[in-house]
C-alpha cells in the first residue's frame, strides 16, 4: 500500500539546529564520542545549572500540589514579577501588558496565527533564529530577510528594511542579542527602525529580547523603552522568557509583553487572548520556578557571565589563529558566527559541516541553516562549553581545514 501523504507544511519544515543532529545521533550509534556545539542549551554543558533556588520553587510548587492549570494568560503574580522587570528596563509595563507563553517559540506561533493573513510577510534580520522563517507559512504569511552587516558587528541594515518595506509587512523582527550572530543593536538603530515602522500603519515590531540579560558590552536597551522615550506609537510586542538567561531552557516558560501607547492592538490582543484560552495554560510549576528567578537575588549571574567571556575570549583567539576562519566578536548571547574563508569551503558551508562532523566528530550548524542568503559560508558554534573541550574542538577543526583540499 502507498503510505499515507504528509501534509505540504509539515514536509517543508526544516530546523537546522536539531537537523544536523540526524547524522550525529547515528554516529553515535556506531561509537562514536561527539563534541557537541551546536545547540543554544546551558544545561547540555557542566557548570551552569539551573539556580537552585529556581528549583527548589519549582519542585516546592510540585510538592504543593500546585499542579492545576493556572490562568491561560499565566500566574497573577508571575506577570507582575514580569511587568516589574520590564518596567526597570525603561518603560511602564502593567501586569495586563503580559502574557505567559511556552516559551518564546509558542509566542511566536500564537502571534504569527493572530496577525497574519495570506499574503502577508515578516521582515526578519538575515541571520535569524530558525522559527522566523519556518513558522509564517503555516499561517499564510512569508518571511522576507533584511541584512545584518557582517562587516560590522551584524548591525541591521536600515536602508534595506526601507528597501523592503510595504503595506505587506505586519510584523518587523528584531532579534537583540541576535541569535545565531551576538550582535547587539545600538539605540540610533532601534530609534531607526521604530521611525521606519512608523511609515507603515499596520505594522508591529516583535523585539525578541531573550538573551537581553547576556549582553557582554552591559548595554543593552529595550526596544519598547526606547519607543516609551521617543514617545513613538509604533506598537511593539517584546519577547523574553526563562530559557537563556535564567538558564532554564527546558521549562519552557516565556513572555510576551505589549507596549501599545494608543491601543491599536486591541483587535489583535483579543485574538492572542482567544488563542492562548484555546490553549489552556503554560506549565503552573515552571512559572512558580520563573518566579522565583525574577524575585530573588541574581548576583548569580556574574559568575556565569564571567565564565562565558572567558570561553567566548578564548575562541575568539583560537579562531584568529587558524587560516580559514574569521568572526566578529560577539556582544552578547553565546554563539559564534564563524567566517569560512578557507577556499574549499567559503561557498559550502552546509558541506564543511557534514564532513567536519565525520571526520572529526564535531558538531556545528551550516550558516546558510539561518539564512540561505546572509549566512551562506558561515558555521555557527556555542561556547558554552569548558575551555577544555572547545581547545579539543578547535584543534579538530584546525586539522580538518589543514588537511581539507
Amino acid at each position: 500500500m502507498e503510505p499515507i501523504p504528509v501534509s505540504n507544511r509539515a514536509a517543508q519544515i526544516e530546523y537546522a539546529i536539531r537537523d544536523v543532529v540526524v547524522p550525529a545521533t547515528e554516529l553515535e550509534k556506531k561509537g562514536h564520542k561527539i563534541i557537541k556545539l551546536n545547540i543554544g542549551d546551558p544545561l547540555a554543558y557542566p557548570g551552569l545549572p539551573t539556580p537552585t533556588h529556581m528549583v527548589s520553587s519549582f519542585q516546592d510548587s510540585l510538592n504543593n500540589q500546585e499542579n492545576g492549570y493556572s490562568h491561560s494568560y499565566g500566574i497573577s503574580e508571575l506577570r507582575q514579577a514580569i511587568s516589574d522587570d520590564e518596567s526597570a528596563k525603561g518603560w511602564n509595563c502593567l501586569p495586563d501588558n503580559v502574557y505567559v507563553c511556552h516559551g518564546v517559540t509558542e509566542a511566536l506561533q500564537i502571534i504569527f496565527a493572530a496577525v497574519l493573513q495570506d499574503g502577508d510577510a515578516v521582515l526578519s534580520p538575515g541571520p535569524h533564529y530558525p522559527p522566523y522563517m519556518t513558522y509564517p507559512p503555516l499561517f499564510g504569511g512569508k518571511t522576507i530577510e533584511y541584512r545584518l552587516d557582517s562587516e560590522n558587528g551584524w548591525a541591521p541594515d536600515l536602508d534595506d528594511i526601507r528597501e523592503k518595506m510595504n503595506d505587506s509587512v505586519k510584523l518587523l523582527v528584531l532579534i537583540n542579542p541576535n541569535n545565531p550572530t551576538g550582535g547587539i543593536a545600538d539605540k540610533n538603530t532601534i530609534e531607526g527602525m521604530l521611525d521606519i515602522a512608523s511609515k507603515w500603519p499596520n505594522c508591529i515590531i516583535i523585539a525578541d529580547e531573550i538573551y537581553d540579560g547576556l549582553n557582554f558590552e552591559n548595554n543593552h536597551l529595550s526596544t519598547p523603552a526606547i519607543a516609551s522615550n521617543i514617545e513613538s506609537n509604533v506598537p511593539v510586542i517584546s519577547l523574553n522568557g526563562v530559557s537563556k538567561v535564567y538558564y532554564a531552557p527546558g521549562w519552557r516558560i516565556g513572555y510576551m509583553a505589549f507596549y501599545d501607547p494608543i491601543d491599536r492592538l486591541n483587535l489583535v490582543r483579543d485574538g492572542i487572548e482567544r488563542l492562548l484560552r484555546s490553549r489552556l495554560c503554560a506549565s503552573t510549576p515552571a512559572q512558580k520556578g520563573y518566579l522565583s528567578g525574577l524575585t530573588s537575588d541574581r548576583s548569580w549571574m556574574d559568575e556565569y557571565s564571567s565564565k562565558l567571556l572567558e570561553r567566548r575570549d578564548y575562541c575568539m583567539s583560537r579562531i584568529s589563529s587558524i587560516e580559514g576562519l574569521d568572526a566578529q566578536k560577539p556582544g552578547g548571547a553565546f554563539y559564534l558566527f564563524v567566517k569560512l574563508t578557507h577556499p574549499k569551503w567559503m561557498n559550502d558551508d552546509k558541506q564543511f559541516v557534514l564532513e567536519l562532523l565525520h571526520q572529526e566528530k564535531v558538531l556545528t550548524v551550516h550558516g546558510s541553516g539561518f539564512s540561505p542568503e546572509f549566512g551562506k559560508g558561515f558555521f555557527r558554534i556555542v561556547y558554552l562549553p569548558e575551555i577544555h573541550v572547545l581547545k579539543e574542538a578547535f584543534d579538530r577543526i584546525e586539522r580538518f581545514l589543514i588537511n581539507s583540499k
